[in-house]
């Protein structure tokens, strides 16, 4: 029998259950169903199922155990929720999104997005003055939407001084400035 991706509900409940474990030292049906924001009895349901499928050993009103498959799943899970926490944050997404964008990609993305993706991450992170170039780069791009919805003058000007900003610009273009 060939092993199943888990589904994005297993991830959620086992990112959650790990994260309960890692704080506290154990979860109980209440906390993760109040953590998630959904009723016991679904909570219990989904124990069920993933002890079913050996992530986790659950005995009722006794509380869970994840297994070592469990754990290292939740593990990875975790990480790379993390990961692409950080390649928002170095993208420049703001921090109200990036949460709520988190929990929208990250059952999506391959394994090899996820492997580039963290290859990119910690590229950006031991080198920081290219993020600072590509956060540069993003602002002048949005000075550039926001000229253009402002009218032709205000693109031109924005023109002007990305053209004495580039690299080998005239010295006298930039000293118009």
């Amino acid at each position: 029998m060939t092993a199943q991706k888990p589904t994005p509900s297993i991830e959620d409940y086992l990112e959650r259950i790990y994260e309960l474990v890692e704080e506290k030292g154990y979860a109980r049906v209440s906390d993760i169903a109040s953590s998630l924001d959904v009723q016991p009895s679904s909570v219990t349901r989904m124990v069920q199922r993933l002890d079913d499928q050996e992530y986790l050993i659950y005995e009722r009103y006794r509380g869970l155990t994840l297994t070592p498959k469990g754990k290292e799943l939740g593990r990875r899970i975790k990480e790379r929720h993390e990961l692409l926490e950080d390649f928002l944050r170095l993208l420049g997404v703001n921090e109200a999104d990036v949460q709520r964008d988190v929990e929208g990609i990250e059952h999506h993305v391959s394994p090899g997005t996820v492997s580039a993706i963290e290859h990119l991450v910690r590229f950006l992170q031991s080198h920081p003055e290219w993020r600072v170039r590509f956060l540069e780069y993003r602002a002048q791009q949005r000075a550039r939407e926001a000229g253009a919805e402002e009218g032709p003058e205000a693109t031109e000007a924005l023109e002007a001084v990305q053209a004495a900003e580039a690299p080998g610009a005239p010295e006298a273009a930039k000293d118009s400035e």
